[in-house]
């Protein structure tokens, strides 16, 4: 059930279900990150391997540090310019996460989402959430209450509605457990705006892991449609479809030979920002429109395109 009853959305957590919870940048399916039992109806509902660890979310760092997680001097600059916002930090774990949450490592992913709801809500918890995207895992993130709905339906305890998602890209994931950070996974906060305030670049090495990924959001095969999506140009499938039969998502260029209304474009002036908010929702309406291909157009590699090529270089055929 989609709800907007506050007192009803901690009870649901409290006794041990699952909430979808609204955040900055995608719906996120929630539980008490102290049950291990909770914890693993995420999985389940998910369909998610359980050697891919959660990321937990809090209200504020001061929370953290009471569960016996702290931030070195490096992310806590970071955290100082960003946070709450769209970055998650990987550090050393605490005795009192379940090693369910970190799939083993001896590390965990935590952030503070920028959302006033989720805020809130999370102000009220005894504890902090494990927190994935709300979806079936490998398929398109949600960025609304309905979304979310219309894959889980009544087999989890609700989805609290927080309006639209305002980022619409995962949060950016950086390591602090060496001395150079390491970029984990492209998301809603630019690699730019990161080592601007850090002063230095980050290790980008290895941000794809299939078999034992340090963070969420590494293996290669994700956010997929039903629709087969290809990233290359229209004109390649013509041997096996026509441009009636295509469907097609851009930047801001409108494909001159795929019908117009078969056609999606993320942002019309050029805006990254706005692309980004628009992508999961884009590929969303793409797949609903059934023709046999989707072909996507990869944005510039930089800013935020970085993280939406990303996204889309996980959900195409390789």
């Amino acid at each position: 059930m989609i709800i907007t009853d506050f007192s009803l959305a901690s009870a649901i957590l409290n006794q041990g279900d699952l909430l979808a919870i609204p955040t900055e940048t995608v719906y996120g399916l929630a539980a008490n990150a102290f049950d291990g039992d909770a914890v693993a109806k995420i999985y389940q509902a998910k369909n998610r391997p359980q050697f891919n660890p959660l990321i937990l979310h809090s209200n504020s760092l001061e929370r953290f540090k009471t569960w016996g997680i702290e931030l070195p001097e490096k992310a806590l600059k970071l955290a100082a310019a960003f946070s709450p916002g769209p970055i998650t930090f990987v550090v050393p774990k605490s005795n009192l996460i379940p090693d369910i949450v970190t799939a083993g490592h001896s590390t965990v992913a935590i952030r503070i989402p920028n959302h006033s709801l989720c805020l809130a809500l999370l102000a009220e918890l005894d504890f902090p959430v494990a927190a994935p995207s709300a979806n079936k895992s490998g398929s398109v993130s949600p960025t609304t209450a309905q979304h979310v709905y219309q894959q889980f339906g009544e087999s989890i305890g609700g989805v609290l509605d927080g309006g639209p998602c305002q980022i619409g890209l995962e949060s950016t994931i950086v390591s602090f457990t060496s001395e150079k950070p390491k970029l984990l996974r492209l998301g809603g906060l630019s690699l730019e705006s990161i080592e601007k305030v850090l002063g230095e670049k980050l290790d980008t090495a290895g941000l794809i892991n299939n078999e034992n990924p340090e963070a969420p959001g590494m293996l290669s095969r994700h956010y997929a449609p039903k629709t087969p999506l290809y990233l290359d140009a229209a004109e390649n499938h013509l041997d096996q479809v026509s441009y009636e039969e295509m469907a097609f998502i851009g930047f801001n260029k409108s494909h001159p030979k795929i019908p117009i209304t078969q056609q999606i474009l993320l942002s019309t002036k050029g805006d990254y920002a706005e692309a980004a908010q628009q992508l999961f929702a884009a590929i969303r309406k793409a797949d609903a429109l059934n023709q046999k291909i989707i072909i996507a157009t990869l944005l510039p590699e930089e800013d935020l395109g970085r993280a939406i090529n990303d996204r889309l270089r996980r959900a195409a055929i390789k």
